[in-house]
């Protein structure tokens, strides 16, 4: 199950991006492409197991998925190609360039208001207590479109 080792990965990443903001992650959004060979609910298991005791911890996860969508190198036509892909143009035959679908992005990270529970702001993240307001923050370097 190679979804716990992108969970592990977003998890540091984004620990790492929102490390001085001293607050818990309350979501966090990921862009996936239906080609990128990732299932969902294993990604959404796995993420549980990544964030605990993180600043993670508790955290949201959503998760936008991509269509996978081909041009046509002879016609020009764009298409969906479907899963399984089909990656040769219904029109007229030729190969298809793929536009989208392969996304594994990091999109959103959404950050409770106020420092982490049991932590003053300058001690470093930790879950959020439940019932905090949440305010939709994205961290200035976490990479996004």
């Amino acid at each position: 199950m190679h979804e716990l080792s992108i969970a592990v990965a977003v998890v540091e990443q984004v620990e790492e991006a929102v490390r001085e903001q001293g607050r818990a992650v309350a979501s966090l959004t990921l862009r996936i492409g239906e080609l990128a060979g990732v299932v969902p609910e294993a990604l959404d298991f796995s993420f549980g197991l990544a964030t605990e005791g993180t600043a993670l911890a508790g955290a949201r996860l959503l998760i936008e998925t991509v269509d996978a969508r081909g041009r046509c190198d002879g016609c020009g036509r764009e298409a969906p190609t479907g899963m399984p892909p089909v990656l040769w143009c219904a029109g007229c035959g030729a190969t298809l360039t793929l536009l989208s679908g392969r996304e594994l992005e990091i999109v959103r990270v959404t950050l409770s208001d106020g420092p982490p529970h049991g932590k003053s702001a300058g001690d470093g993240p930790r879950a959020a207590p439940s019932g905090l307001p949440v305010r939709d923050e994205e961290a200035s370097h976490v990479p996004h479109r």
